[in-house]
């Protein structure tokens, strides 16, 4: 996965906002699972745009994101809960790029997505 280039408005929001007083792991992911829980809304429409081994999806497929992942399945990585075929699972938001969502959804996606591309991580 390439690294992407710093973007100092973004790092600045997931700073002051996202991770703010977060003194370690367990703190930054409580704050990237509730910023997430509080942001996204579902159900939205979204492509996958990577294949990850633990995941069905392949680039292009189209699926409706029903939900966030309970917390206990998101302590390494966050997951979405989707609606794909006759199915309703887990899969990585990194995965995924919002294709009808609102604005503040869609700021939610990239900024998880910037967080992984930049090599962060809880």
């Amino acid at each position: 996965m390439t690294r992407l280039a710093k973007d100092e408005e973004r790092e600045d929001r997931i700073h002051m906002e996202i991770i703010v007083d977060a003194y370690g792991p367990e703190e930054q992911f409580t704050g990237w699972y509730n910023y997430l829980y509080e942001t996204l809304q579902f159900p939205f429409s979204a492509q996958c745009v990577a294949r990850r081994v633990i995941s069905p999806l392949t680039p292009g497929d189209k699926v409706e994101v029903m939900d966030i992942a309970p917390e206990e399945e998101c302590h390494h990585e966050m997951f979405v809960l989707i609606k794909w075929k006759s199915y309703q699972f887990a899969v990585p938001l990194m995965q995924l790029e919002g294709i009808q969502a609102d604005e503040a959804t869609q700021q939610a996606i990239e900024d998880w997505r910037y967080w992984v591309q930049r090599g962060y991580e809880f």
